[in-house]
Formats: structure tokens, sequence, C-alpha cells
């Protein structure tokens, strides 16, 4: 392969590159980052400087780039079979990493259905409750419920129960209409002026509650990020809040649609949120952990009494009528199944305490920082909202780019970080060891208090 100098790679970058959610007349002609190599929690660009991943891979990221016991995987797999199709087929590696992931999933979650990402994942769970309901005699039954601050991904069905206004409000008029029921994000409740978690009752269950009974006769299914709404601004539930949600599911006959795409896979201490409250959702996305980052792969796991309502002769048409060229690629399966080996070999999730009450008490610390005004966790993810007020949380303004500036002077410090807005994010990957978070948090520090003074 030939080895192209980092000026000409940026050449290409900007003549030929379209980058997402970038402003582009920002991004050609910069002196951008080229990423050629990957090794543990750090990214390795062309000129050979090192950044430790503080966005884990935007999310994906589980056990370190370039882990030899996946790379192994994937090159015996590549010489194996590189794609068959699921359409009148199956394959080995498909059908093994369907029932492994069955094993681990919240207890009555029993079939999987497989896409490339999480906003299809999730696209998919939303068709499967639509026409679940007019299969099941409730053809009233049309409508979701979504959350203020919910992001499920940039597909137009996973955009109209997402409620961002700076991603999805420009396509409005091509969304199909939601019912908005209001974020439990009690830094800037909407409902109560406490600020501090759960404080309130959880006024935001019980306006929900409101919403549902309201609805119930028209309510197809309800979409929801359980414990952490990631893009909103890494908004963490209050505790007993996913599962007062289930069990409002069942009292009102909605079906709970869980978006485990970016808190799947010991992200949040457990193998998945849902399961920290003892919670099953009809249905369930998850993406972007699942393949350690390594390929796109998603998957949409049902209850036995879903996919019921999808069973009947050829002739009754209630096949789901959904596929992708790439479903259950054996190449993208046979990485989540090393990266499943590896949570067992490595024993990650055991690993993980020591390193959340770490980074709980270094987003504590950063409290008395004059300008951080909230800081929030849920197992190895965090955020940290900077205002310009702390008493007042008057917020910066967002054409300040207070939140851009703080990850660009971390560079400076060795490390790759993106914000959400003024939210600084921590998602590192779930094997840092505890010297690299110190790392991780101290240029996180230095950064904050060099920007906002």
């Amino acid at each position: 392969m030939v080895e192209l100098d980092t000026e000409t790679l940026r050449r290409y970058d900007s003549d030929y590159l379209w980058h997402p959610f970038t402003q582009m007349s920002e991004w050609e002609n910069a002196e951008n980052i080229i990423i050629t190599r990957g090794e543990g929690s750090f990214i390795i660009d062309s000129d050979g400087n090192r950044y430790l991943d503080g966005v884990g891979a935007i999310w994906t990221n589980v056990h370190g780039h370039c882990r030899k016991e996946i790379n192994d995987a994937v090159k015996e797999q590549v010489d194996r079979l590189e794609h068959s199709t699921l359409l009148g087929l199956s394959n080995d590696r498909a059908a093994l990493l369907a029932k492994r992931l069955i094993d681990i999933a919240p207890p009555g979650l029993a079939k999987v259905f497989y896409s490339d990402n999480g906003s299809t994942a999730v696209e998919i769970g939303v068709k499967m409750a639509f026409q679940y309901q007019q299969q099941t005699g409730n053809k009233a039954k049309q409508k979701f419920i979504r959350f203020d601050n919910a992001y499920h991904g940039d597909t137009v069905g996973s955009m109209s129960v997402g409620g961002i206004a700076i991603y999805h409000e420009v396509y409005a008029p091509l969304l199909f209409p939601t019912i908005m029921a209001p974020s439990p994000y009690c830094y800037r409740c909407p409902l109560s002026s406490e600020g501090d978690c759960g404080s309130c009752g959880l006024l935001c269950l019980k306006e929900l509650e409101r919403l549902m009974k309201e609805h119930a006769h028209e309510l197809a299914g309800l979409v929801i990020e359980p414990s952490v709404q990631g893009a909103g601004g890494m908004i963490v539930q209050p505790p007993g809040f996913v599962k007062g949600v289930r069990e409002l599911c069942d009292r009102y006959d909605v079906l709970m649609i869980a978006d485990e795409v970016a808190v799947g896979f010991g992200r949040t201490g457990a193998m998945f949120a849902c399961g920290k409250e003892g919670v099953t959702p009809d249905i369930m996305a998850i993406s972007k952990g699942i393949s350690a980052g390594y390929l796109p792969l998603a998957a949409t796991l049902t209850t036995r009494k879903v996919y019921d309502a999808f069973w009947g002769a050829y002739s009754d048409l209630k096949t789901f009528f959904h596929g992708h060229t790439f479903t259950g690629n054996p190449i993208a399966c046979a990485a989540a199944l090393a990266s499943l080996d590896l949570f067992e070999k490595d024993r990650l999730l055991e690993q993980l305490p020591e390193k959340i009450d770490y980074l709980q008490d270094r987003l504590q610390r950063l409290m008395e920082l004059p300008h951080v005004g909230d800081v929030r966790q849920e197992g190895m993810i965090a955020g940290i909202e900077l205002v310009r007020d702390r008493h007042s949380r008057e917020p910066y303004h967002w054409e300040e780019r207070v939140g851009v500036r703080v990850c660009l002077e971390a560079r400076k410090h060795g490390l790759f970080l993106r914000p959400l807005g003024n939210v600084i994010v921590v998602f590192p990957p779930l094997s840092i060891s505890m010297d690299e978070l110190a790392i991780l948090m101290d240029g996180i520090e230095a950064s904050i208090r060099c920007i906002t003074g």
C-alpha cells in the first residue's frame, strides 16, 4: 500500500469528502487530523501523533483499537466467506451470534433481526410495533411517544421519534406526527426548578402517564433511550424512570422500544441498560458496541409476543417486509462473536466498577470549576455541561463554540474529544486502563480551565 504524506491526504479529504455533522466551509483547507492507525486506547495520525480516544470511535469502541483477537477473527472469516444473503439462506456466524445475543439480553427477548446501524435498528423497531398493532386488531394504534432531547438516528422514521430541533426541525415536513413527552433533564427540568435529580418526585413520569392515558387508544409504541439520552447531552435519567416507563407501557398496552444503541454492551456498567432496573422491553435496538467498533452491524431484538404477531400462512401477508442487502453479514458477525468472547476472557464487566468510581470522583472535582454547571454520569458515560453563569445556569451562546474550543485545546494534551454543544462528552473504550483514564481526565480538566478561565 502506498503511504501518502499528510499534505496530500488533507488535500484529497478537502477536495472529495463530505463529513457528517460538519460545516464544510470551516473544514476545507484546515489542518485537519488524518488518522492512519489505532493501538489500544489511542488513535495515531499520519504524522505519528498519538491521541487518547476519549469518545471511543464515536461510542463504538469496547476493547481498544486493533485488538488482535478480533483482528484474527475477521481475517479468518474473510478467508471462509465474505458475504451471503439471509434472503432464502442463512450463515453460521449470523445464527451463532443470534443465540449469543439472546443469551445475554434481558430475559424474554427471543428473536434477532439484523441490520447495519443504530438508526435502521430503531426504524425497524418502529415498523415492527406499527405492524404488530395492525395485525393484532388494534388498527387505531398508529402513533408513537417520543421524548424531548431524544436522538435515535438520521433516517426519516428514526428522526420522527427524535426530539433535537437542530438535527430534526428542517426535515419536519417529511416526518410522521408523534406525541412528545418531557425529557428527564433534571439540570434543566421544564417541570420543576429543584435541579436535584429525582427530588421532584419524577414529575416527568407523571406527565408521561397523563399523555399515555389521554392517547392510549392511538398509541402503538414508545421509543426511549434507557438510562442516558446520548446526543441530547448525556442526560442521565433518575433511578426508577426506566422501570416506571415499562409499567406505564404495560398499563396502557403500548409497546416499549428501547434504543440501546449507545448504552448497550457494558457502557452503563451492565451488559444492557434496561437490565439495571430489571426491565425487558418489547423491542430493543442495538448497534455501536455490538461489533466493538469494527464493522457496521445492528440488531433489533423482540419478544416472542411481537414475533408471533407476524406468524401465519403465506397468503395472510403478515410477513415483515423489511430487509437489507448486508443483513447478518458474516464478517461483521464474526467480529461481534469475538468481541463477546473478550467480554468473558477479560472479565470486562468485572473490571468496570473501579473505573466508574474513579470517573465519578474526577467528575465531582470538576464541579469546583466556576464554569462547570453540571456533571452527569452513568457507568462509563459522562457529560460535563459548561455554562456562562453557574448560579443562573445561563448557557454559553452556541456561537461561542465553547465546547468545540475545549475539545480543540484537548488535542494539545494528547486527547481526541467531540462535544455536544457545550457538553463535553466522556466515552472512552471500556478497556481503558486506570492510568489512561487519569490522563483523559487531567487533560479534560486542563482544557476546561484554559478555555473558560
